[in-house]
């Protein structure tokens, strides 16, 4: 069974295959309409859940998009529908769903719902999201990096923020592409250790930086996330703001890392909270490609899955 449930579990040689599949797929679409269905249908006849316990717009609609595309139908489930863990077990809606769809994609809070829909799903299970990673938006920002500048391996990626779940991620793909990654943040926000370790065990160069200037010097990418997510309460927020204040990525901030170094971030974003509009809109800001190549990279995660 192919699964994709994290960038560190998923074989170095594989993954550079999905973004080889990920960026042949997006060439082949140049000047098409966008509605228009790729000319290969590696879906065609495939049934794929599409599970949401957490809101979700650019996931929701890029998965839906490519699975349509490739010729396949999608059924779209959210938390509500199904209540995992609640009305039934995890293990036993996996099993159930297997025996209807063809490819489970979930995106979920605790990652142990993704561990356990994997472990007793007969079909392939990919993971959309969950509170620890996010491995699928990595795969189409390491997918957007090298269509603009070459080979990701050997450049120095800078986060600046909070060490979550999409930073964790950042980690793992650190450890398998063979690139460096520097953290800076507040050491209240700091990544867990056990990412680290693992990625520095694989040869990796990862770095805590508190002064988010030195942190920047020789940066050939730059990224942010939210400084607070859509389910924390007001009183984190103010306490987060506080913390993160120091590490907004605006144009004096930039200007320390490369001439040509890029900007991204995974969107939504909070314009002029964590980064500014002037960065966000500028010449190094590749945020909307970025989110368009969510679409190539999850279409060649599914074949990577179906074996197509």
């Amino acid at each position: 069974m192919t699964h994709f449930l994290d960038i560190n579990t998923t074989d170095p040689a594989d993954l550079r295959g999905i973004i080889d599949t990920a960026r042949a797929m997006k060439t082949a679409r140049d000047g098409l309409p966008k509605g228009t269905p790729d000319a290969e249908q590696p879906l065609a006849g495939h049934m794929v859940a599409l599970i949401f316990e957490k809101p979700s717009t650019r996931t929701r609609i890029s998965f839906d998009v490519g699975v349509r595309q490739m010729g396949g139908q999608t059924m779209v489930l959210s938390g509500a529908d199904m209540q995992l863990g609640h009305g039934e077990t995890i293990a036993d809606t996996a099993r159930v769903l297997s025996r209807y769809v063809d490819l489970i994609m979930i995106r979920t809070f605790e990652e142990q719902t993704l561990l356990e829909m994997a472990e007793y799903a007969s079909v392939p299970v990919i993971n959309g999201l969950t509170n620890r990673t996010h491995p699928c938006q990595i795969m189409a920002d390491i997918q957007t990096y090298e269509e603009h500048h070459g080979p990701i391996a050997g450049k120095k990626v800078v986060w600046s923020g909070d060490g979550n779940n999409v930073f964790a991620s950042f980690v793992h793909a650190a450890g398998q592409f063979g690139f460096d990654l520097t953290f800076t943040g507040p050491p209240t926000l700091d990544p867990e250790q056990v990412f680290i370790d693992e990625a520095r065990a694989k040869g990796a160069k990862i770095e805590i930086v508190r002064d988010p200037v030195a942190a920047m010097e020789g940066a050939d990418l730059v990224v942010t996330d939210t400084w607070v997510s859509m389910h924390d309460p007001q009183s984190a927020r103010e306490r987060r703001h506080n913390q993160l204040r120091p590490y907004q990525i605006n144009d004096a901030l930039m200007a320390h890392a490369k001439p040509d170094a890029l900007f991204m971030h995974c969107l939504p974003a909070h314009r002029d909270e964590e980064v500014t509009s002037a960065v966000m809109d500028g010449p190094q800001s590749v945020i909307f490609d970025e989110a368009e190549n969510r679409l190539h990279a999850q279409k060649a995660i599914m074949r990577y899955c179906l074996g197509r």
